[in-house]
């Protein structure tokens, strides 16, 4: 009889198969405002995104909009930033982000992100980083890898 202390074969083999965090990880947004502010960084928009963007904030056209709050870089593209680096649609009065409903899936996938669950250090200099990383709602296996397969970052 196999007991959890000695697996047969196929459990190790399926627990070589998953990720570390098979578990689920832990995290609750404290609305702090960290990863809307600080360093010059990107936040990556595509054509879909840019067009919820300009029609939640007001925007006469698409196009208008980009102008003002899109930059290219490459052959992809970025929000603009303050010149302190923080994203442009980051209200530093109220500490929100003034287009939530219309994120880009960058900021809807943090912390998901590949480069911050790739291996368990990299989750915990994320949650150094990050107040609400490690605490809060569980996450399972499944909701983080489709949050981590939406962009790769």
């Amino acid at each position: 009889m196999n007991s959890p202390a000695h697996p047969t074969g196929n459990d190790r083999s399926r627990s070589a198969a998953e990720p570390w965090y098979r578990d689920g990880l832990r995290f609750q947004c404290s609305q702090c405002g960290d990863c809307c502010t600080g360093a010059p960084g990107y936040v990556w928009v595509n054509k879909d995104e840019i067009a919820a963007l300009a029609a939640i904030s007001g925007a006469e056209d698409v196009e208008d909009f980009e102008r003002e709050y899109v930059r290219r870089v490459g052959v992809r593209k970025s929000l603009r930033e303050f010149p302190n680096g923080d994203c442009v649609f980051f209200d530093s009065q109220s500490r929100r982000c003034s287009v939530y409903e219309a994120r880009p899936r960058q900021c809807r996938t943090w912390p998901f992100w590949d480069s911050n669950i790739r291996t368990p250090a990299a989750w915990e200099a994320t949650c150094e980083a990050c107040p609400g990383s490690g605490k809060g709602q569980l996450y399972q296996l499944e909701e983080i890898e489709t949050q981590r397969s939406v962009m790769r970052i």
